[in-house]
């Protein structure tokens, strides 16, 4: 928050107050991790459509992973200011409550000079989102979110932990 507080402090400015890449030449290369999560919320029997494998599109969650995997390793394509990473590992996961929603969360790696917090973040959108394409026709009203960063390692920065969300799984 300090750094909303003063803009001047921000990096992601250059000298005329005009958005730039920050330049991590200096940093120093470590491993770095991220973990995301968000959920769907559905019908029950959207739900059990996934889990069975029976929606017409084919096999949702193995289609979504695969979404997640390259959403991550393209992040940087669409969100401007996040350098192309050499990604180590991305892992997609999926948990229902056995009722109507479907957890989703994201785990990215690297080894490198900044994080990877936004391509975590990406995939479990891009995740999220596949799943919804895959079922909107049997159901259009699914919910998305929230979608939040759970975990962030190394880096200058340290590490981060998020507090146990309200819903909580």
């Amino acid at each position: 928050m300090e750094a909303e507080a003063h803009p001047e402090r921000l990096t992601h400015f250059n000298e005329q107050g005009r958005a730039r890449m920050v330049d991590v030449s200096d940093k120093a290369v470590t491993a770095r991790t991220a973990l995301a999560e968000t959920r769907v919320k559905m019908r029950p029997d959207t739900l059990r459509r996934i889990l069975d494998r029976s929606v017409a599109k084919g096999d949702v969650l193995a289609v979504a992973q695969v979404a997640g995997i390259q959403a991550a390793k393209r992040t940087s394509d669409w969100i401007p200011m996040c350098h192309p990473l050499p990604l180590t590992g991305v892992n997609i996961e999926f948990a229902d409550n056995g009722e109507d929603t479907l957890f989703i969360t994201a785990e990215v790696k690297t080894t490198g000079k900044t994080g990877v917090e936004m391509e975590a973040l990406t995939a479990a959108s891009a995740v999220a989102l596949t799943v919804y394409d895959m079922c909107k026709a049997l159901q259009k009203d699914m919910e998305i979110g929230p979608t939040r960063l759970l975990v962030k390692t190394g880096g200058k920065s340290g590490d981060y932990v998020a507090e146990a969300g309200a819903e909580g799984r």
